[in-house]
């Protein structure tokens, strides 16, 4: 089960990586295959929704045949097929198709470990485990800023590709052979998602599951590059720097959530606290005038920290759940959150308005979207009930 995990766990790295790369190439498509932000937008919004709208026939697959093999024949097919039409793309259509089969590919692995974890270990470690599998994995923040700039450089980026296209492969065939299915539920795999929606404490949990994720992956995953290069002038190697740092940022938030709910007996609190210092790190991005590379990454840097929350909200949301829907449970959270991340980043893409002047002003509408998306939604959880295990 251990070996398995730690599968689970890298196929996860690689998750993070999928929907994050793209910041860091946008000056080399642009210049091999005329994809400019708009196109890397939309590319990476389809990631997001392709993402979130395999969550349903992947939760009915871990409740009827177990996370195995889900997750190892997904993203065999996905992923290491998505990073093979990504290496030959000759048009920004290639890479938007190549996004939409790494979304395949990189759906089941998160919520595979989830369910493992909801079905296997006590309830009350759940945020902490779910914390220290999103914490790790968020290293492929990291492998996607810098050591892809590099890369790239180096040997290409197409070449980049071929190789993570062996490493998905290899990964998926591990995962079908190491990871272990836990035993059926006591109730049996009956249910739809259907039966989620009838649980009137949910309701209240959706809005944050909604909200909470879309900021910080919107920025890292494609606007820190543009903002930092038009509004700055920063060279490649600053923006993988300043990726980096987001990224760093993400991981140290994650863990500390993680046990949040423990050390203070709540996680409505913490939550809810977490995700007002997101908002006010985005409300400082769209007033104060530009501060310099180092002082605007600080606040993207704060802003990830603090959006870290999404394993305390699938707990949040879990503590609600049966057994035997349990993967149905995350995987609706997951799919609220991941879908929410597609819609905004497509959305973004449309809000954009390059030329303008100053030219901070380009990114306003961007960022004005997510923090009235997560205003909303802090607005709504004040309603929630807190629940712990």
């Amino acid at each position: 089960m251990r070996i398995g995990l730690a599968l689970l766990c890298f196929a996860y790295v690689l998750s993070q990586f999928y929907r994050t790369f793209l910041a860091v190439l946008t000056g080399p498509l642009a210049e091999d295959i005329g994809a400019g932000p708009e196109d890397l937008a939309l590319a990476s919004g389809l990631w997001f929704l392709v993402f979130a709208a395999m969550q349903v026939p992947v939760g009915s697959a871990l409740d009827r045949v177990g996370p195995r093999r889900t997750a190892a024949v997904l993203l065999l097919v996905g992923g290491a097929g998505g990073a093979l039409v990504f290496a030959v793309a000759q048009a920004p259509w290639h890479v938007s198709l190549a996004m939409a089969l790494l979304g395949v590919g990189c759906a089941p692995v998160l919520m595979a470990a989830y369910y493992i974890f909801a079905r296997v270990y006590p309830p009350a470690l759940f945020a902490s485990l779910a914390a220290a599998v999103l914490g790790i994995g968020t290293l492929g923040n990291l492998f996607a800023a810098m050591p892809v700039t590099a890369a790239a450089e180096t040997i290409g980026w197409r070449a980049t590709m071929w190789v993570l296209a062996g490493i998905s492969a290899l990964t998926a065939l591990g995962i079908g052979v190491l990871v272990t299915d836990p035993p059926p539920a006591e109730q049996g795999a009956g249910g739809s998602f259907l039966d989620l929606f009838r649980i009137p404490a949910l309701w209240l949990v959706f809005p944050i599951a909604i909200a909470n994720y879309a900021p910080a992956a919107g920025v890292r995953g494609l606007w820190i590059g543009p903002y930092l290069r038009e509004v700055y002038g920063a060279a490649p190697a600053t923006v993988g720097w300043a990726a980096t740092a987001m990224g760093l940022a993400m991981i140290a938030g994650s863990f500390a959530y993680g046990p949040a709910d423990r050390w203070f007996g709540t996680r409505k609190w913490v939550i809810f606290t977490g995700n007002a210092g997101a908002l006010l790190a985005l409300v400082a991005l769209i007033l104060l005038p530009p501060m310099g590379t180092w002082s605007t990454t600080a606040l993207f840097a704060l802003l990830g920290f603090c959006a870290a929350s999404y394993p305390l909200v699938m707990a949040h949301g879990r503590a609600f759940v049966p057994d035997h829907l349990a993967g149905r449970g995350v995987a609706l959270l997951n799919l609220l959150a991941i879908g929410t991340v597609g819609l905004t980043q497509v959305a973004s893409g449309r809000l954009y308005s390059p030329g303008m002047t100053p030219p901070e002003a380009a990114f306003q509408p961007v960022l004005l979207l997510y923090a009235g998306l997560l205003a909303l939604a802090l607005a709504i959880y004040l309603l929630a009930r807190d629940r712990t295990d």
